[in-house]
């Protein structure tokens, strides 16, 4: 995808079509409302808000309409070209939309300020498609327009602020209609989804507000109006229950080219001061966004990577870091900027179990399954930047069958410091080879070491299987599983049209964490205060049915939960601070000392989209 526009604008010019093909689709499916024969209708002089109704589906979906009006308060010439009207003669009803965006295809011929006269067909395009469960954004397409007047003064802006924005998130969905709230009536005073719905099209801006998701690649950034809500002390909202969706995010983005004016950078926690002002817009990647006509100023706040603890001699340090896809292609500054968090943010630790290591072709699909010049390209690095002469372990995966990049391979590898800790090898683990607990009472180990948890288990299907390893630190045995479960791609999205959204991938994440946790109860039940770590990239909330199975009869305790409600995330998503990444501890694990090192998420310069996780204690 180009940088040069931004992700969520990037809809094709032959949308016209797909619009026409979805809206034939949902109408045959009853997903949206109106009739096969509605197409055959026409309806003159009808109003903006006749065309947006009270429901997130227009009455008049398939009609061709003539004769709407309004003043044009947004043109976009790159990505999904169109442009906003809207109507100044606003109804009484705070459910009907005045603004309407008109989908042109081609780079619209009107400007801001324009009085226009058009005719077209009502449709309702889904951003991603039917199957993505997003919302539907009512829009005018095929549009014949007539300009009536120019340099009209653009209609009053809607302020969105904490005040406007109910603190519910979204009315419960229709059982009837599968859970969807698209036919029901729009409540903006109560419901949060239902406000912003309200006002799809129209002319809104928001005051200065705080960022809560760094500028993206896309550029984008998101605020909260809400500054209270879920706030925590580094800037950002952080999500901590299903329940707790904050209702004030919303994405920013400028209806400017980045090649007339570049997109500004900002970090988690700087404020986008003064006024920003612009047509609110619906889109497949963020939902609700504000396509700035006019955007503020990022203030800078200053925000700075945090630096953890270094261990003390008889503690254990273990970490957990997911390198996003690192491959030899990579630059060297990717190799050298993540070596020098390990040494310098991390404080090098012991052992540190990494996520998303390609193979030494990275994504070229020719079949190489090896990671060792991936591995050693950054402990090389590592070395460089001061730190230890890491040791490593690891299983090659088989060729494309662990999912990720097609081609990437990527794995979970161990790095280890040998001046601090020693591996126990065992033979015989490879791709497919399970590795078991044996042992007598009070004594557990592995059958093979490094290996692989019952990587046969269709739980693991397309997905990354565990990596168990066995250490010693100062004659103890610890265990540590290195997991990097199934993502979350095909879940709807909290803007869904379906609410609750449907979580689809959890069904997955479940069957893999009843897998670990099984395996480490085997450990347990030989050996009662075993010193097990269950590390790694589990896609999955503090709070979700995954880490309940896998803490399931007490086998394990998420760290995370250590931390104050303000400090659990190791992630930002669209305004979420939230937790992905995960050390879970066995009873046998006392004491400890738990970090969550803030060093990407938050900024808009990352060396990878994850925060790392840290964990101290005495074996």
């Amino acid at each position: 995808m180009s940088s040069s526009i931004p992700r969520s604008a990037g809809r094709t010019v032959a949308r016209s079509a797909a619009v026409s093909a979805v809206v034939a689709s949902a109408l045959a499916a009853g997903l949206l409302a109106g009739s096969s024969s509605a197409a055959a209708e026409d309806a003159a002089g009808v109003r903006v808000h006749d065309i947006q109704g009270t429901t997130r589906v227009s009455p008049l979906v398939g009609k061709q309409v003539t004769g709407v009006t309004g003043i044009v308060t947004g043109v976009r010439t790159y990505g999904s070209r169109g442009f906003w009207i809207q109507d100044p003669e606003a109804d009484a009803n705070p459910a009907t939309s005045e603004g309407l965006f008109v989908f042109t295809s081609s780079v619209p011929t009107v400007a801001v300020g324009d009085a226009v006269s058009l005719s077209g067909t009502v449709t309702e395009y889904v951003p991603g498609g039917l199957n993505s469960g997003n919302q539907s954004l009512t829009q005018l397409s095929k549009p014949v327009v007539t300009v009536l007047s120019q340099g009209n003064a653009v209609p009053a802006p809607v302020t969105i602020s904490a005040w406007s924005v109910p603190d519910a998130y979204a009315p419960e969905g229709d059982p009837a209609a599968g859970g969807s709230v698209n036919g029901l009536t729009l409540d903006p005073e109560t419901y949060a989804l239902d406000y912003y719905e309200s006002l799809e099209g129209t002319n809104v801006r928001i005051g200065s507000s705080r960022v809560v998701g760094a500028t993206d690649p896309y550029a984008e950034l998101w605020v909260t109006v809400k500054p209270w809500e879920n706030a925590n002390r580094r800037g950002g909202t952080v999500y901590g229950s299903y329940e707790s969706q904050n209702t004030g995010r919303l994405q920013i983005q400028s209806l400017t080219p980045l090649a007339q004016q570049p997109f500004p950078k900002a970090n988690v926690g700087d404020r986008l001061t003064g006024t920003t002002e612009g047509p609110l817009d619906f889109n497949q990647f963020g939902g609700y966004t504000l396509t700035a006509r006019t955007l503020g100023t990022v203030v800078d706040r200053g925000l700075e990577r945090e630096t953890t603890d270094r261990q003390h001699r008889n503690e254990l340090a273990v970490a957990t870091y997911n390198v996003e896809n690192l491959d030899p292609s990579d630059p060297q500054e990717k190799f050298d900027a993540l070596a020098k968090a390990v040494v310098d943010n991390l404080a090098s630790p012991d052992i540190l179990a990494l996520e998303e290591i390609q193979d030494n072709t990275g994504a070229k699909n020719d079949g190489t399954v090896a990671a060792d010049q991936t591995v050693k390209k950054f402990t090389d690095a590592i070395v460089a930047a001061g730190g230890p002469a890491y040791a490593w372990r690891s299983v090659d995966p088989e060729n494309n069958k662990d999912g990720g990049e097609p081609g990437g391979n990527i794995r979970q590898v161990f790095l280890f410091n040998p001046e601090r800790v020693s591996f126990t090898d065992r033979a015989g683990g490879d791709a497919t080879t399970a590795t078991a607990v044996t042992g007598r009472k009070g004594d557990a180990a592995l059958t093979v070491s490094p290996g692989r948890i019952d990587p046969a288990n269709s739980a693991w299907e397309s997905s990354r299987k565990p990596l168990a390893g066995e250490f010693v630190f100062r004659g103890r045995t610890v265990f540590v599983i290195a997991n990097h479960f199934g993502s979350k791609g095909g879940d709807e999205s909290l803007v869904s049209h379906h609410q609750p959204p449907n979580r689809s991938s959890e069904a997955k994440r479940l069957l893999q964490a009843q897998a670990v946790n099984a395996f480490v109860k085997d450990i347990v039940a030989l050996e009662k205060q075993a010193d097990v770590l269950v590390v790694g990239d589990i896609n999955d909330f503090e709070f979700s049915g995954t880490t309940q199975a896998l803490t399931d009869g007490g086998a394990l305790y998420p760290a995370v939960k250590s931390l104050p409600r303000g400090e659990r995330y190791s992630y930002v998503y669209q305004g979420n601070s939230q937790v992905l990444d995960q050390i879970l501890t066995s009873p046998g694990v006392h004491h400890f000392e738990y970090d969550s090192v803030h060093i990407n998420a938050e900024f808009a310069d990352q060396d990878s989209d994850h925060d790392p996780q840290v964990l101290r204690f005495r074996p």
